[in-house]
């Protein structure tokens, strides 16, 4: 695999604290089953990476918890996602959560997500979900951001025309920026027609540990969806 020209790196350190017993037995016995396999050739049809031949895919960058991500693969079985996070612990609760609630339509890549976009097929996803990513404040750290030039060509690639890219943060300044650089692209368009349809969570929405903490601070959260047009 390849990376884009000019691919940098995004996040610091892979891991936080000490993993529990269940969450390091589940690293080293469970990944294996459900990590992709980057180094290998995407297959032509993205569906066949799944035990099921899902409806939809669905991919989250960032997932964090995982809190989101196994709410959504435990109310769609029919549909399979796809969760990428940089560190280790995140990893580690996802796993506990595909444990406790038997789920077999997720798959994980533990790694850069710039990685993965590039090993995904043309067209191959329904959606695309980028939910409170690390905003970098400090000027010195912007070029850490996810959201760029290259990250959005490479999400407009892999998403399917009329499939959606939806973005929510508490960091104003991560919204303007993210904004900047959508509006200004001819492959996304943003669908808020009020202020109301970006104030709103979406349906089915499950809140993050992140989400919560920032309603604790009293930093209110937005919600941006694009079409992949």
């Amino acid at each position: 695999m390849e990376r884009p020209a000019g691919h940098k790196r995004l996040h610091g350190r892979r891991k936080g604290h000490a993993l529990k017993d269940r969450q390091q037995r589940l690293v080293e016995t469970l990944l294996p089953q459900v990590a992709l396999g980057l180094g290998e050739p995407a297959p032509d049809a993205l569906s066949s990476v799944f035990a099921r031949n899902p409806e939809k895919i669905v991919l989250e960058i960032g997932f964090g918890g995982g809190e989101h991500l196994a709410a959504g693969a435990d109310s769609n079985p029919d549909w399979g996602f796809i969760g990428a996070e940089a560190y280790l612990n995140g990893i580690a609760k996802m796993l506990v959560e595909i444990d406790d609630r038997s789920l077999s339509n997720v798959r994980l890549h533990m790694g850069d997500a710039n990685d993965l976009l590039a090993w995904l097929p043309d067209a191959s996803l329904d959606r695309a979900d980028l939910l409170y990513l690390d905003p970098w404040p400090k000027r010195r750290h912007w070029k850490r951001r996810f959201i760029s030039d290259e990250s959005l060509t490479q999400l407009a690639r892999v998403l399917k025309p009329g499939s959606h890219l939806r973005f929510a943060s508490d960091w104003p300044d991560y919204l303007t920026w993210t904004l900047m650089y959508l509006l200004k692209r001819h492959d996304f368009r943003w669908l808020a027609e009020t202020a109301d349809d970006w104030r709103r969570s979406w349906a089915g929405w499950t809140r993050t540990r992140y989400e919560a903490k920032a309603l604790r601070e009293g930093r209110m959260p937005a919600y941006l969806t694009f079409e992949r047009v």
